[in-house]
């Protein structure tokens, strides 16, 4: 049983990040002093500590957690400014603490990328923005590469791993609690089935309904994983269904669909690792989550009038079938691939593909596939590039099973990527803590008294 300390700690943690989210709904100013705040104390942490036990993991989690709230306030000093953070974290990590010569691929990722840049400068319009166009489609996998390198096979704790991904959660409830008051009665604001920005705080529903899906899966695995009381257990599980539902609202499937695989993933992997008397634990486990999944989304179906039944349906609010069933990735993604096979060797350059899918096509619109997007813009490289980041932490996890997150965390990051591209850090960051090596002090209990 943990000490009342921690207890207050946890639950003093909490309730502050509650705070700082109805503290900037009430002041929006204060989203930029609390981002400033976050990347100063953080660079005055690894100064003070020089890394000596991974801080960076944990600034760089908090970073990711942030990132969402800073952009729907304006916070953000520049639009990727979570990714260039976590860049700069990840980099003194390696120059504090170096990095394993195992980490080769990874370093070949990096270089990968450099020549889809140069053919870019050449390809673009005149007109266009040529740093802008580059920095929105390359600040994300330069950070995944950063990263990669940092946390290829670095001991952890699974202790520590989960106090990292504690860090990236506590500012999500901070969201969680902006888009309580930002939209306090969902019925207001529900219309039809498209996806909602008002049940976003005004911001784009697809990146709100991600960060929300990593969100209650981080809470659900702490209630497996870290609840060493009843008082731990429901704090838990409230605040894992309490972001449940406001992730279903958003009416962006993709992130809660993330979600829900993760957990899926997360209990398997146990399961399969678990004793008998575990098993019939998660036993118990699964069919209460299978019990609350369903009240939540009743909950939801009420609020919304029946329209998210409609929504994941794939239903307008009429009723009527719809005829596209991924809002028009389908159409994007084909473009691209189209690009790859007109310019199979380099590709057409980072950032071209939304200009040339308007030539071409008349379409106005940004990749959302970050694997369509990479045959487009750097052509066979991007197959290697692909490949490198798909193959290289399951081949890690045949001797890294004490990683129980691996699997789940690798589902976010691909499935993430597939929907959404690499708009938020999130999927950045979440992909490297895959490559940690973590050993368990003690074997992770369901629930101890």
């Amino acid at each position: 049983m943990q000490s009342s300390g921690k207890q207050i700690t946890y639950i003093g943690l909490i309730g502050l990040h509650i705070a700082i989210g109805f503290a900037v709904y009430l002041f929006p100013f204060l989203s930029k002093v609390y981002g400033l705040l976050a990347v100063l104390t953080g660079f005055l942490i690894v100064l003070k500590t020089s890394n000596k036990h991974n801080e960076v993991l944990y600034i760089s989690g908090y970073m990711v957690g942030i990132e969402v709230l800073l952009r729907m306030t304006g916070g953000n000093f520049l639009n990727e400014f979570s990714k260039y953070s976590i860049t700069f974290f990840m980099t003194l990590g390696i120059l504090y603490s170096s990095f394993s010569r195992s980490s080769i691929p990874y370093w070949v990722y990096l270089l990968i990328l450099i020549p889809g840049v140069v053919v870019s400068t050449t390809t673009l319009d005149i007109g266009t923005d040529v740093r802008k166009a580059i920095a929105f489609n390359i600040t994300g996998p330069v950070c995944l590469g950063v990263s990669a390198i940092y946390a290829y096979r670095r001991r952890i704790s699974l202790e520590e791993l989960s106090n990292v991904l504690l860090a990236v959660v506590l500012p999500i409830l901070s969201t969680v609690c902006y888009l309580f008051f930002y939209t306090p009665d969902v019925k207001d604001v529900v219309t039809g089935t498209s996806s909602n920005f008002e049940t976003s705080g005004g911001f784009g529903p697809n990146q709100v309904s991600t960060i929300l899906g990593l969100g209650f899966f981080i809470f659900f695995a702490r209630m497996l994983l870290n609840s060493s009381n009843k008082r731990y257990l429901f704090i838990n599980l409230f605040f894992a269904l309490v972001i449940t539902f406001r992730a279903i609202v958003t009416f962006s499937r993709g992130g809660v669909i993330t979600g829900i695989a993760m957990i899926v993933v997360l209990l398997g992997t146990l399961y399969l690792l678990a004793n008998v008397q575990t098993k019939l634990k998660l036993n118990i486990v699964i069919i209460l989550t299978v019990l609350a999944g369903m009240g939540v989304w009743a909950y939801s179906s009420l609020q919304t009038s029946g329209l998210i039944d409609k929504r994941y349906a794939n239903q307008d609010a009429a009723g009527r079938e719809k005829t596209d069933r991924l809002g028009g990735r389908e159409q994007i993604a084909s473009t691209e691939l189209q690009m790859f096979l007109d310019n199979p060797i380099l590709g057409i350059g980072v950032g071209k593909n939304k200009e040339y899918r308007e030539e071409t096509t008349g379409i106005k619109a940004a990749s959302h596939n970050e694997l369509t997007r990479m045959l487009a813009e750097h052509g066979s490289l991007g197959i290697f590039a692909i490949l490198i980041l798909f193959f290289t932490p399951l081949v890690l996890y045949v001797d890294n099973r004490q990683h129980f997150y691996l699997l789940s965390l690798f589902i976010f990051w691909l499935l993430t990527i597939n929907h959404a591209a690499m708009r938020l850090a999130a999927p950045a960051f979440i992909y490297s803590l895959t490559l940690l090596k973590v050993y368990s002090i003690e074997k992770p209990a369901v629930h101890r008294e």
